[in-house]
């Protein structure tokens, strides 16, 4: 990696990751499959995000809120790192406002990010309507909340809930001021 490189990267983030906009631990990354270190190939971001972005073993979709940001940045490997992990978390709604042109569209799915339709998880709730995130539910049992000193009550909305990425039966949502997490089995989704 050049100097030269990393100097440029620098300059134009303000030595800001270009994803979540952290100063720490700040690393060259090199968007495949391009092989020039260039700026026109390359991003700066925090090693924690490069790790989850070579290793999905890793990933933590909280590290990746930035990203409804970095999708509208001028540089177009940050849009193509956006697109690639907004298609692995699944987040459809990110994915269909952002627009690539044929080629940079090529480059990003380059990895094969998106082709993974079949291993797809869907959160559906007790009537196998499909939730998104942001949908609003409505609690149809009454819910003993672990480590709280409440119950949620049956009939309870939940409003902008968080879909949980990596499994289809749980959402995430408040409840008496207090973000919990609900079986989706237990909720039923609302007009």
């Amino acid at each position: 990696m050049s100097i030269i490189t990393e100097k440029r990267l620098k300059d134009r983030s303000n030595s800001k990751c270009e994803i979540s906009g952290s100063d720490e631990n700040l690393v060259v990354y090199l968007v495949e499959p391009k092989t020039e270190a260039t700026p026109e190939n390359c991003i700066l971001i925090t090693k924690t995000l490069k790790d989850q972005i070579e290793n999905k073993e890793l990933m933590n979709p909280n590290d990746w809120r930035g990203l409804s940001d970095s999708m509208w940045n001028e540089n177009l490997p940050v849009q193509i790192v956006s697109w690639r992990m907004l298609a692995r978390l699944k987040n459809h709604d990110l994915l269909d406002m952002m627009y690539l042109d044929e080629e940079a569209l090529e480059w990003a799915k380059a990895t094969g990010e998106d082709d993974d339709e079949e291993g797809k998880i869907v959160h559906k709730d007790s009537n196998g309507n499909v939730l998104l995130d942001g949908d609003s539910v409505v609690l149809i049992k009454d819910l003993d909340v672990k480590g709280a000193t409440f119950t949620a009550k049956r009939g309870a909305a939940v409003h902008n809930i968080k879909l949980v990425w990596d499994d289809a039966n749980l959402i995430e949502g408040r409840v008496e001021n207090q973000n919990i997490y609900i079986l989706t089995q237990y909720v039923k989704k609302t007009k």
